[in-house]
């Protein structure tokens, strides 16, 4: 088995402030942090479920120059409410990583945000594999935000993975990951984490 955690988990948005009202709905708890990606022509904002875990919202940064190619989770064709649609796994080698995971998971790139950096696999067309249900891997080479978010205590309990390819999914997730946490179903395509939160279990979707 290829070593891989959990990293974050990913609500996309057709504009930043929507995804993040939904985010602090949802959890009652501030968003914070977050900033800019320069290569992406993308901005998000953070919220921590622990000392390794945290939750985004990203959205394309209408402010920003148009980065020449499609940018990750499919944000350049993100319409409609924001949503709970991708997840990140943190790998220690990501060129061994990829060797293992299903077509079209993508190449590596060099990315960063002010002292962040890290290499992400993003495919060549923005959309990852299994509808988006499998998760982008990323290396990082610095220390990852989750503990410079300031912790109110938010924590991950169950992410759910819902394809009508149960089947093919676990297997392709079989090689990296073991975390009971995520489960995969078969159904419609969906996904969904339940999140303690303020003494309280929420979903996210």
């Amino acid at each position: 088995m290829t070593t891989a955690t959990l990293d974050h988990l990913v609500v996309t948005a057709a504009k930043l402030d929507s995804g993040v009202e939904l985010v602090e709905t949802t959890l009652g708890q501030p968003m914070d942090g977050g900033g800019d990606h320069a290569a992406m022509g993308t901005h998000n904002r953070l919220l921590s479920m622990g000392p390794e875990d945290y939750l985004e919202v990203i959205a394309v940064n209408p402010a920003a120059t148009a980065p020449g190619h499609p940018r990750f989770f499919d944000l350049d064709n993100r319409t409609g409410a924001p949503a709970l649609t991708n997840w990140v796994m943190r790998v220690d080698v990501l060129a061994d990583a990829l060797e293992v995971a299903p077509p079209g998971i993508g190449e590596g790139l060099a990315l960063s945000r002010g002292p962040y950096a890290w290499r992400m696999a993003v495919p060549a067309d923005g959309k990852l594999p299994f509808d988006g249900l499998f998760p982008s891997l990323i290396q990082w080479d610095s220390p990852n935000p989750a503990p410079a978010i300031p912790d109110g205590g938010a924590r991950l309990i169950r992410l759910t993975l819902t394809h009508p390819d149960a089947e093919g999914l676990s297997q392709a997730l079989a090689p990296f990951l073991d975390d009971d946490r995520v489960v995969v179903t078969e159904g419609p395509v969906g996904m969904e984490a339940l999140i303690r939160s303020g003494g309280k279990d929420v979903v996210l979707s």
